[in-house]
């Protein structure tokens, strides 16, 4: 959508028109916002969801204190033109709880479903994680870490790893390993959810140090469990 295309775009008497944005690579409803015309030409102009409050009024893009960021891949009208999608990359969870998605709190199930239709729920309660969450985290990773090598920006924590040698950056991998393994054999899961992914950060330094990309170790993953006759 290109910003005269806003012309398409049907804002309230406010100024404002809803936006959902969506999970590019799973598909998941992260969470409902609004946006003005401002917010809309600040998203297609910087690649970045851009939202205007309606409480302050003040336009934010998402992520800016959190770093919970959204990069924006596309921005799309419905066909009335009153509601808009963005279709984004996700750093980090997009709820203000923490929480993956703002939909998060099941209100029932409707009268004729069957309660096995309803959405599964991982052991304790917990809301499982969007099938291709994965695959978007580690392409997103990748792409990051592609870009800081390029760059070598001051202050970028993957330029410093880059300036001690690949030594050091495999033996980060094995410290982030240990650490992961000793969260999960005392039982700590969100500690473990935490060094495992250090762990997988560690890991795609070390691939594009090396010239390694994440397709060719899905691959070789791949290739081991396909039939051979």
């Amino acid at each position: 959508m290109a910003v005269d295309a806003l012309e398409a775009v049907r804002f309230d008497e406010r100024g404002l028109v809803p936006v959902v944005a969506q999970d590019a690579g799973s598909g998941e409803v992260l969470m409902l916002a609004y946006a003005d015309r401002e917010a809309l030409e600040s998203t297609l102009a910087t690649g970045y969801a851009h939202y205007r409050s309606r409480s302050r009024g003040a336009l934010w893009r998402k992520g800016e204190t959190s770093g919970n960021v959204q990069r924006v891949l596309s921005v799309v009208a419905d066909c009335d033109g009153d509601a808009v999608l963005y279709r984004v990359d996700q750093t980090g969870p997009a709820c203000h709880t923490g929480e993956r998605t703002c939909f998060h709190a099941p209100v029932g199930v409707p009268a004729g479903a069957a309660a096995s239709e309803a959405p599964d729920a991982t052991p304790g309660g917990r809301t499982p994680a969007p099938r291709g969450a994965v695959e978007t985290a580690l392409r997103t990773l990748e792409d990051v870490v592609a870009d800081r090598l390029r760059t070598l920006p001051e202050g970028s924590y993957v330029a410093r790893l880059h300036a001690r040698g690949l030594g050091y950056v495999a033996q980060k991998v094995v410290e982030e390993a240990g650490e992961t393994v000793v969260a999960a054999l005392q039982g700590q899961r969100e500690e473990l959810r935490g060094e495992a992914a250090d762990l997988l950060f560690h890991l795609g330094v070390l691939l594009a140090e090396a010239g390694v990309t994440w397709d060719e170790v899905g691959e070789t993953l791949l290739s081991r469990h396909r039939p051979t006759g």
